[in-house]
């Protein structure tokens, strides 16, 4: 029994793991949305256009029922936005994140590239641990590591997984990945969103080098 779960578990994955589809048009916009609002705007204004954005992402999932997409991306806008609030009264945004992104796995496990397990990944990984929150390291593993098996070369994928490493204190693996990232093939539709996440890549790369460059040399 256990080795037919483990071949189908093959077969999806080897379904799974190609190259990245275009973005959907319902929710090109709020993508372009997002990247322009998280990597372009000024900090101090991030909050209410997420705000902004997040409402309309709720609506786009409101007129497509049964889609995956849009959960997954009103719960990308609503992690963001609970980034930009900061504090406590956050953790209502990131747990209602979660809860549509686990919807959306019941749905299609493979949409948007293996978003689902990237951002499910990053929550468990940011949020912090109970009694505060529901963060968990052995999760949020888990979780990268599938969307890494779905989307083995994407940006999003490595550079998640390197940025988990680095906050292990695995700088060497960490590197590894996030070079990983800056290799990965450009994204049809998504050059706003690569050309900001670029530079997060470069900025991490750069401050793990200059922090822990000792532990980078040694073999």
């Amino acid at each position: 029994m256990k080795s037919r779960y483990a071949l189908i578990t093959l077969c999806l994955l080897s379904c799974l793991a190609k190259a990245e589809t275009p973005m959907p048009e319902m929710v090109a916009g709020i993508a372009h949305s997002w990247a322009k609002i998280n990597y372009q705007d000024p900090e101090k204004e991030r909050e209410g256009e997420f705000n902004n954005l997040a409402a309309q992402a709720e609506q786009i999932v409101k007129n497509n029922p049964g889609r995956a997409e849009p959960m997954i991306w009103q719960a990308i806008v609503l992690a963001s936005n609970a980034k930009a609030k900061g504090g406590l009264g956050a953790l209502s945004m990131v747990r209602k994140a979660r809860d549509l992104l686990l919807a959306a796995e019941k749905v299609d496990p493979s949409a948007l590239n293996g978003s689902i397990y990237t951002s499910l990944g990053s929550l468990y990984a940011k949020v912090p641990g109970w009694p505060i929150g529901f963060g968990d390291a052995d999760k949020a593993r888990m979780y990268l590591e599938m969307a890494l098996k779905i989307n083995p070369h994407g940006i999003d994928s490595q550079y998640f997984y390197g940025d988990f490493l680095n906050s292990k204190g695995d700088y060497k693996k960490a590197i590894d990945h996030l070079n990983e990232a800056l290799a990965a093939p450009p994204r049809i539709g998504r050059e706003d969103a690569d050309a900001g996440r670029r530079k997060e890549i470069e900025a991490l790369i750069t401050e793990i080098r200059l922090n822990h460059g000792d532990q980078l040399a040694t073999k």
